[in-house]
């Protein structure tokens, strides 16, 4: 039987567009876990523990598409939406099975986070879903308009549309109808405003740092012109 051999090459670094993917799926299913915990700052919750790494979603999102471009990008982010969906499926089998006497805590603890209310989890994969590709495509259109200038502004700009998309879908998608309309509007409002403060004062430099260090080590035909 012939055997596949392996690449001769001595390079075994992974590829940086496996690196930046395999990242921007870890911290967005890092993000839907962190979700059952409500931060409550001076006696008001404020949102959810997701809310902290879901900005890094859309920096490793900016970095996609600066680098390889908005088609290679809306590949990742698809990947990233069935991964998730992949993940919910099995966390769910997981509640449904049944476990040994003696072990009613931790049975417990787990359905208790990963119980996903249905509605709940359609409005943050389409959220998800819609936010990012707005957050890339919105990122493509204000570097033609730059000509290519002011990295900045296109990250934070393009993630001030994401997050609108993103936050309000899942919001009245989310608690429409079982809160007041008042409730809905404040929650969305802290969000996008909690998110951007995340985006300038965090990834915005890390999002610099990534796209300074990957144009120095990829080769240019790989880059998005």
């Amino acid at each position: 039987m012939n055997k596949v051999s392996e690449n001769p090459s001595k390079n075994r670094a992974l590829p940086p567009l496996v690196i930046i993917s395999g990242l921007l799926i870890t911290c967005y299913l890092t993000a839907n876990v962190m979700a059952v915990k409500l931060i409550e700052i001076f006696g008001i919750t404020i949102f959810d523990a997701g809310t902290i790494i879901f900005p890094i979603t859309y920096m490793l999102g900016d970095v996609l598409t600066e680098i390889w471009g908005f088609q290679t990008a809306k590949r990742v982010i698809l990947l990233t939406f069935a991964c998730e969906v992949l993940f919910t499926l099995f966390a769910w089998i997981g509640v449904l099975l049944p476990y040994p006497p003696g072990t009613e805590a931790s049975a417990t603890a787990y359905a208790q986070v990963f119980s996903f209310v249905p509605r709940i989890m359609v409005a943050s994969l389409l959220a998800f879903l819609c936010g990012e590709l707005i957050n890339s495509w919105t990122m493509v259109r204000i570097k033609k308009r730059t000509n290519g200038r002011y990295l900045w502004v296109r990250t934070i700009g393009s993630s001030f549309f994401g997050y609108i998309v993103d936050t309000t879908l899942f919001v009245v998608i989310a608690f429409a109808g079982t809160v007041p309309s008042s409730a809905i509007f404040s929650m969305i409002g802290i969000q996008i405003v909690a998110k951007l403060l995340i985006e300038g004062v965090g990834a915005t430099p890390m999002a610099y740092a990534l796209i300074g260090y990957l144009k120095k080590r990829i080769d240019t035909d790989e880059m998005a012109e």
